[in-house]
């Protein structure tokens, strides 16, 4: 046999190997990816310096989800775990940032949303508000979820917690993609003093709160962080209103913005490198 063909035995049998390990590897990733990261979910701790809080509040613990998505590949047994973290963590209050559902007829979600959330603990209050995608499906069904759950709305509301005669006031808008935002109704309800923290489901909606100069911290979600996120590439999508601000935390303007990366997960119900997050954020006075 010649020389000349024995290395092309040579080069397609490596040739083969190849093709079949990067095979494999990416079966391997996609199972990971579908069946494993989306229950590894972090508890992602955040210290922040809030110049506007008072005294009697530092310390203060807000635990915060978003994006639960349920239907696509959240499930009521995955929220009730979800539930029985952050209470682990004995928050002080509780933020749902919206995207509760995804699509369709959410009719056999209803219970397997509300029975979980209505045993969330904080020691004041759970506050949310609403998505893009709970608008796309019913918003009046999702508030029902809201109310049901013993939770209080703020889409373009404020609710304020009094310690010792100081305040904090929680602020929230409504879908800033559906334009249902009304952040000069929040200002106009929000007394002069006081730290104040916005929930606004889209975090570039930081570009239009933070000029008001009346938000001490803007906490959103909307962006999963990617779902995926390539090693030197970053994520291949970020939906729009969520590509300036996509992950973690921002400076903008006088505002901290934060990103959660959600704890479900959108079509296709797949995370990489992007785990699901509970935020735990302490809030320290100056």
């Amino acid at each position: 046999m010649s020389e000349r063909r024995i290395l092309r035995r040579k080069f397609l049998k490596i040739g083969l190997v190849t093709t079949a390990g990067i095979t494999i590897s990416g079966v391997s990733s996609f199972a990971y990816a579908r069946n494993i990261e989306p229950d590894l979910i972090e508890i992602k701790a955040v210290n922040l310096t809030l110049p506007r809080l008072s005294a009697a509040f530092d310390g203060y613990k807000l635990a915060q989800i978003s994006d639960i998505h349920m239907g696509t590949g959240m499930t009521q047994e995955r929220l009730e775990r979800i539930v029985e973290m952050i209470n682990e963590q004995q928050p002080d209050s509780i933020a749902v940032t919206g995207d509760f559902v995804t699509h369709g007829d959410i009719s056999r979600h209803i219970p397997a949303l509300t029975e979980p959330l209505s045993k969330l603990t904080p020691k004041d209050v759970t506050v949310a508000v609403l998505g893009n995608h709970d608008h796309w499906t019913s918003a009046e069904r999702i508030q029902q979820v809201i109310r049901d759950s013993g939770m209080i709305e703020l889409s373009n509301d404020v609710f304020t917690l009094q310690r010792g005669g100081e305040s904090l006031h929680f602020g929230g808008v409504d879908s800033y993609w559906e334009h249902l935002d009304r952040v000069d109704d929040v200002v106009a309800k929000l007394p002069a003093d006081g730290a104040a923290i916005l929930l606004a489901h889209e975090p570039d909606f930081a570009d239009i709160s933070s000029p008001t100069g009346r938000f001490d911290l803007q906490i959103s979600g909307h962006s999963h962080g990617g779902q995926i996120i390539l090693p030197f590439f970053g994520p291949p999508v970020v939906p729009r209103l969520g590509r300036k601000y996509p992950i973690g935390q921002y400076q903008v303007g006088n505002m901290i913005q934060y990103t959660n990366r959600g704890v479900g997960t959108i079509l296709p119900a797949v995370r990489f490198n992007c785990r699901p997050e509970i935020t735990v954020f302490t809030l320290h006075s100056t």
